[in-house]
């Protein structure tokens, strides 16, 4: 009964935090509780019992949060505005680490002297992104020749349409 009830218990935190939370240090994943929150007594030891109301209490904050209608039950647009403010904070952490990275006169924005600047880095290291239409090329010119006919343009992008995008959405080369 006990181990039921803890597994209740975490699975409903869990589910609540992949729809809602994110785990400090940007990580995506369960946020557990603080050892404190969870050693009731304070005794310095945490029973099956503390753990199971320590992540029952979290899981219903946590279900609160989203429950923004306060019906007690979670709706799509709840879990889809969760998931959309998730997907929002993260968006921005990237956009603020992109921005220090490539600022290089720190001025809080990025100028296309800056961006490009980025891509001949990534030319002189070879890297694949901004820097690689040479080794893109290469690989389209299958004669070469040093040029690209209509047909290998077209292979190519057959190609990489049928293959997809490297972040797996099957964007294609169109």
């Amino acid at each position: 009964m006990k181990t039921t009830l803890l597994m209740a218990g975490i699975a409903t935190a869990l589910m609540v935090n992949m729809a809602e939370a994110r785990a400090p240090g940007g990580a995506d994943g369960p946020m557990l509780p603080e050892f404190s929150q969870l050693d009731a007594d304070g005794n310095g030891q945490v029973t099956t019992e503390e753990m199971q109301a320590g992540m029952q209490a979290q899981g219903a904050e946590r279900f609160a949060a989203v429950d923004t209608n306060g019906d007690g039950a979670l709706s799509a647009e709840e879990l889809a505005a969760a998931a959309e403010a998730r997907d929002a904070e993260r968006r921005g952490g990237n956009v603020e680490r992109m921005i220090s990275r490539m600022d290089t006169n720190e001025d809080g924005l990025l100028q296309m002297e800056e961006m490009q600047a980025r891509g001949d880095g990534h030319r002189e290291r070879g890297n694949r992104g901004t820097g690689g239409e040479d080794r893109m090329f290469a690989r389209m010119d299958t004669s070469d020749d040093g040029m690209l006919s209509a047909e290998e343009y077209a292979a190519a992008k057959a190609f990489m349409a049928e293959r997809g995008d490297r972040d797996g959405r099957g964007r294609g080369g169109n």
